[in-house]
């Protein structure tokens, strides 16, 4: 009996140990905290208080198109409105709140403590907070956006657009930050922070699903910066990318735009088919049926995707050859989503399907998709997208494929998952009521506006002519909009009011099988301890998982040290390599956002010395981040985790969480770069005369450049080298050699197109010269910085022969900084003189 007391003694007092750790500070500083748990119900309420904004403008619209010739709002008003309702439910909710929902659950999912880095999610909220916060109030304003979500230049590049494109413009690329940097921690988080034995064949089937989508965030968004940028030179500077009388093209920027778009509607879709993929199977009471294909064909939709972007350009004037390659990959993309359709059908025949308030919400969710995606089929096909192009047909395709495959879906998660964030549940009573005010709400606003689309009524007009055909369905329309948003508001009350009078439930009320429904509401750490995974339903397969790991009995059952920890594994198997510290409670995250959202508004007002004296700050922060918060040397080489098993505290290469989010940031990055290059050549083959009779600017200054830039590079390659072989002196003065050398680098690439005297006001050409030049010299000043911080952390003794992780994730850097160079200036150098 002493020694079952004595265990217990041990065990309450490692989850002391834990929950001092893990605790979030009080008062005001609890907004400091940068625990996934907090981060992801912070961002989750965040979304839908802006999805409800959005709301109230979409009502604010219905009620002017109510009835014909109506004069509610102004034409402006109602502009701003509508460009700010597909503004927001776009970029600050469809895609937002499912980056809440990861960051929130894939820690206890995967059985892990915490997100590998918990700082840059917090960075992240905030930057989104700033930033959605700017773009919507700027209606408040009589400034915002008012030339639609899509931004179509020539209009939005004039200056009748105002002020409201640069907050647009500004605005969304600071919210772009906080997508990206989500899309860098989940990819991490999921290939390198799941539990032992959970080899990627044995994933749920959410983390496959937000592993694909974060890797599509990835290469969808880059193209969308590289857009933004080209629109706001030619905005702030008159740089003519997207003006034909000076050799550029609007068509430019819908490629860019729909690059992104396109898969954006995907980036929306996937994570709510994964919130399905943990509901249905739970519901049906079995597993999901065919694992492996859902696997393959949500990556063949994402794959598929980025070919589908000129489906929305079919009235463009392209090539026959174009419109039929594009049609038919429209058409392909049904493929891969009938079939993760399909498994759901069959799981649910295959079990007994509970018909709960999440399993309503999923099945109205598939239900309505459905139709969106018939729809889809019919304007893929060039010859009716012709008849329906810019009609309210499309306008309803829209909203049947985002609110039947994200919206429901979301609602459905949001009553299956609410036990988790208190311990409590929502109004089965409410929720249905919720559901059928929804479901029938929806289709009542949006079926008719099919037929209104198929009787000609354009979208984006504030009002339209009676005795035309449309005025009842638009009454019929509005009317449903009404019954809609009654429906959305019950979840409303169900969430902050209903749910206070409730009682802690079960820990595990619908029964689930996957490892989240292990954690713990009222404690902040993933999991009590981290188990060893031997099955897709652990719940369901591995018996007295639960209780083992609430009582301590796996892995990283402490915290002796008084350190925030999760463990690091192999990226196939899932093998334990390393246990890693994580970032704890700052101010820095908060800061950082700040300044940098300071630099995009004073931008957006041509406060210049303001948005240069905030850059310099927000660099100054994100170091001091850095050099406090990352690549610390630990009081020992390893620690015990239990079960015999001891892991190094400290890893560097490609072992190293960080290398791994330097990686994909960069790739992130050169997809950014690859879209400049895009357009580079895009001008070239619209044009006889790519640079309208104008001087470039040679061969020897890009070509000295590239070769200052190469050897920086490989400065920064050997001082990696001697370093690690205990040459630290040699090191160091390789990275001062480095950075002397990548200066010149920089110095070189601008005085090439400045020494020939490009104007790039003058003609699109030299216009895009500048841009690549520029981005290869930003990149060059943002390596050398990286050279001195490393010599900094040499001299102070952070960075040695051993500990050399900060060396081999700026060594990574500058292998895409060499072939950006070598990219840049080849093309610039090179090109089009050498044909």
């Amino acid at each position: 009996m002493s020694e079952v007391a004595s265990q217990e003694r041990d065990r309450k007092a490692e989850e002391e140990q834990l929950r001092a750790v893990w605790e979030n500070p009080s008062g005001w500083r609890y907004w400091t905290s940068v625990n996934n748990y907090q981060i992801g119900l912070w961002y989750g309420a965040t979304a839908f208080a802006f999805m409800l904004f959005a709301g109230l403008l979409a009502l604010l619209v219905r009620a002017q198109l109510a009835v014909p010739e109506n004069d509610l709002i102004s034409a402006d008003l109602y502009n701003q409105a509508y460009t700010l309702h597909g503004t927001v439910m776009m970029f600050l909710f469809a895609v937002p709140i499912f980056e809440a929902v990861a960051i929130f659950l894939l820690p206890p999912m995967l059985g892990a403590r915490e997100m590998p880095f918990p700082r840059l999610g917090a960075f992240g909220f905030w930057s989104f907070l700033i930033g959605g916060v700017f773009v919507c109030g700027s209606i408040f304003f009589g400034a915002a956006p008012s030339t639609g979500w899509f931004m179509y230049p020539p209009l939005a590049t004039s200056e009748q657009a105002g002020i409201g494109a640069d907050i647009w413009l500004l605005g969304l690329s600071f919210i772009e930050v906080a997508s990206l940097a989500a899309a860098v921690e989940l990819i991490v988080g999921i290939m390198k922070c799941r539990a032992p034995g959970m080899r990627v064949n044995l994933m749920p089937l959410f983390a496959w699903y937000l592993l694909i989508v974060a890797g599509m965030i990835v290469f969808a968004f880059p193209p969308l910066i590289a857009g933004d940028l080209l629109f706001e030179m030619q905005r702030m500077f008159d740089w003519p990318f997207f003006d034909a009388a000076r050799g550029g093209d609007p068509l430019l920027w819908q490629h860019l735009f729909w690059i992104f778009g396109h898969p954006e509607v995907y980036i929306i879709f996937l994570p709510a088919i994964a919130l399905l993929a943990m509901i249905v199977p739970t519901f049906a009471g079995r597993p999901i049926v065919g694992y492996s294909w859902i696997v393959l064909a949500a990556v063949g939709t994402g794959f598929l995707s980025f070919g589908l972007w000129v489906h929305h350009m079919f009235a463009t004037g392209l090539p026959q050859i174009s419109l039929a390659f594009f049609s038919a990959a429209s058409e392909a993309v049904a493929i891969p989503t009938a079939v993760q359709i399909f498994v759901f059908i069959a799981t649910m025949l295959a079990g007994r399907v509970i018909f709960s308030t999440p399993m309503l919400f999923a099945m109205g969710g598939i239900a309505i998709f459905v139709m969106g995606g018939l729809t889809g089929v019919m304007v893929a096909l060039a010859p009716f997208d012709w008849q329906a192009h810019d009609t309210y047909f499309i306008v309803a395709h829209l909203h049947y494929v985002l609110i039947g495959g994200m919206l429901f879906p979301v609602f459905a998660g949001l009553y299956y998952y609410y036990p988790l964030i208190d311990g409590k549940h929502m109004s089965d009573r409410v929720g249905r009521f919720a559901f059928w005010m929804m479901f029938t709400g929806f289709n009542i606003t949006f079926f008719p506006m099919h037929l209104a689309g198929l009787r000609g009524m354009p979208r984006r007009v504030y009002t339209y002519p009676a005795d035309i055909g449309w005025d009842w369905l638009n009454l019929v329309s509005t009317m449903g909009a009404v019954v809609l948003g009654i429906g959305m508001f019950a979840v409303v009350v169900d969430v902050t009011l209903h749910r206070r009078n409730k009682p802690r439930g079960e820990q595990n009320p619908w029964n689930a099988g996957t490892l989240e429904w292990i954690s713990e509401p009222e404690e902040n750490w993933g999991v009590r301890s981290i188990p060893r995974i031997e099955s897709r339903y652990p719940l369901w397969d591995q018996k007295d998982l639960a209780r083992a790991v609430r009582a301590g009995e796996w892995y990283l059952p402490d915290a002796s040290e008084g350190r925030r920890e999760t463990l690091v594994t192999s990226v196939l198997d899932a093998e334990p390599e390393q246990v890693l510290r994580v970032g704890g409670t700052a101010y820095v995250t908060i800061v950082s956002a700040a300044l940098l959202g300071t630099v995009f508004v004073a931008l957006t007002f041509k406060w210049w010395i303001v948005s240069g004296l905030a850059g310099v700050a927000f660099v100054a922060a994100v170091l001091w981040w850095l050099w406090t918060g990352t690549g610390e040397i630990p009081e020992q080489e390893e620690k015990h985790i239990g079960h015999g098993i001891s892991l190094p505290l400290y890893a560097s290469g490609v072992k190293s969480a960080g290398w791994w989010a330097m990686f994909i940031t960069m790739t992130g990055d050169g997809t950014a770069f690859a879209s400049l290059v895009f357009g580079y050549f895009f001008f070239w083959t619209i044009h006889s005369d790519f640079t309208g009779g104008l001087a470039g600017p040679g061969a020897f200054w890009p070509l000295a450049a590239l070769g200052l830039f190469a050897a920086g590079w490989a400065t920064t390659v050997g001082a990696r080298e001697l370093n690690r072989r205990g040459a630290v002196f040699a090191a160091r003065a390789l990275l001062v050699a480095g950075a002397l050398l990548s200066a010149a680098g920089c110095g070189a690439a601008l005085t090439g197109p400045w020494a020939s005297g490009m104007d790039p006001t003058a003609h699109v050409y030299p216009a895009i010269v500048w841009i690549l030049v520029i981005w290869a010299a930003v990149h060059g000043a943002v390596g050398i910085i990286m050279q001195v911080y490393c010599l900094a952390r040499s001299l102070a003794g952070r960075l040695t022969p051993r500990h050399d992780m900060d060396l081999h994730n700026v060594a990574l850097y500058w292998h895409f900084m060499l072939v950006t160079a070598l990219v840049t200036f080849g093309v610039v150098g090179l090109f089009p003189e050498a044909l």
